[in-house]
């Protein structure tokens, strides 16, 4: 396979990136409902302060309902206009060429080097080759994951408190020089463990789901790609939503004020603070758009893969 297998695996998930990115952002902007968010003025105070009585406490005022994905697009539409909900489209274009292409190609290697002279190769050693190559990938990529999550968020934030990254090479440049090289990092064991279990969930139900379906009699074409991706995409959501929500809201915390404490500690304080102020389902918000966003894209993904690889056989 060599290096064809990266960059077939590249173009496609390049692809597949940029046709589902506004889905991707709504998921971000979802993931992130419910957080507080920083409050530049820590130390002014309500000009009116009454202490509560027990009458008062005892009052409990329902949250109001968290907007779904339809209506968190329409809001981005609105405030932000069209073009916000491609904010970060260069971050994932970078993240692609980072992480999707090592992790696509490297698995691709290891499936080559560890199938059998009989052709077969055990479910159990495709899951680790998924594993090793989803975390090498992941590593690799995360300075642009940490740049395109800071981007899709930053509409959320007051006009004051954005960052207006002009792109991913600006986004990188400014927190390499402001906040030091390792927070390029920030978030890595989430990204490296959130991209082992896609990887190996993804690419390993679609390998499975694929041979199946043609080993139950069905043509090895597009009908087989589409059905096989879906099933591989959900998979994938399923198993990583909850590592998700606490690899976004861990990449783009900020202080309160300036030279003031992060709101978490790392990602265990992150999960521990989330499920403790805002309940353990906190880890599936954005669920909806993410298998909205992870069906298309798996399906995208496979079929150019599919068409790629068919395009390069000959090479």
């Amino acid at each position: 396979m060599g290096l064809k297998g990266f960059v077939e695996g590249g173009i496609a998930s390049i692809v597949a990136g940029c046709s589902t990115h506004p889905l991707d952002l709504i998921k971000v902007r979802m993931q992130l409902q419910g957080e507080s968010l920083p409050n530049p003025n820590p130390n002014l105070r309500p000009a009116l302060a009454f202490q509560p009585s027990a009458s008062a406490a005892s009052i409990s005022i329902p949250a109001p309902p968290r907007p779904g994905p339809i209506s968190v697009g329409l809001q981005i539409l609105r405030s932000e206009g069209g073009a916000a909900l491609f904010s970060g489209v260069s971050a994932t274009v970078l993240r692609q060429t980072l992480y999707s292409t090592t992790r696509m190609g490297l698995y691709d290697a290891l499936k080559t080097q560890w199938t059998s002279d009989q052709g077969s190769l055990p479910v159990h050693r495709k899951i680790v080759a998924g594993l090793l190559a989803g975390g090498i990938g992941a590593a690799v990529g995360n300075p642009a994951d940490v740049a395109m999550v800071r981007m899709q968020a930053d509409g959320r934030l007051p006009a004051a408190q954005r960052r207006n990254y002009r792109g991913v090479g600006d986004a990188i440049t400014r927190m390499a020089r402001q906040e030091g090289v390792l927070s390029l990092w920030r978030g890595s064991s989430l990204t490296v463990h959130r991209a082992m279990v896609v990887t190996a969930s993804q690419l390993v139900t679609y390998d499975q789901a694929k041979e199946a379906l043609v080993n139950g009699g069905a043509r090895d074409g597009l009908g087989t790609h589409v059905t096989a991706s879906f099933a591989a995409g959900f998979v994938a959501a399923v198993a990583s939503n909850p590592i998700d929500v606490i690899k976004t809201r861990v990449m783009n915390m900020k202080p309160a004020y300036e030279g003031g404490p992060m709101p978490y500690e790392g990602a265990v304080d992150c999960f521990m603070k989330t499920v403790k102020a805002e309940g353990p389902m906190a880890l599936y918000k954005g669920f909806v758009p993410t298998i909205s966003r992870q069906g298309p894209f798996t399906i995208v993904l496979f079929v150019t893969l599919e068409q790629v690889r068919k395009l390069f056989k000959e090479f």
